[in-house]
């Protein structure tokens, strides 16, 4: 399976959490956004640390969310 990755912008409080994980993937200034590619498991982790669940998995091919 391969993620696509969505922030929702109106719950991103700007942890960081998520680049600290994957600093390939997500770049900050007042919030995080999406900069790059991962794996998924790469994605996983930065979605399940990210205290304001803003990060949403999608599966790339069905369009299913997937996490949270």
């Amino acid at each position: 399976m391969s993620y696509h990755v969505e922030i929702d912008e109106t719950a991103c409080a700007g942890h960081g959490d998520c680049v600290d994980v994957a600093p390939e993937v997500f770049e900050l200034a007042d919030i995080a956004r999406v900069v790059g590619s991962g794996s998924d498991e790469l994605l996983l982790a930065a979605a399940e640390l990210c205290p304001s669940a803003a990060i949403r998995l999608r599966d790339a091919r069905t369009g299913e969310q997937v996490y949270p």
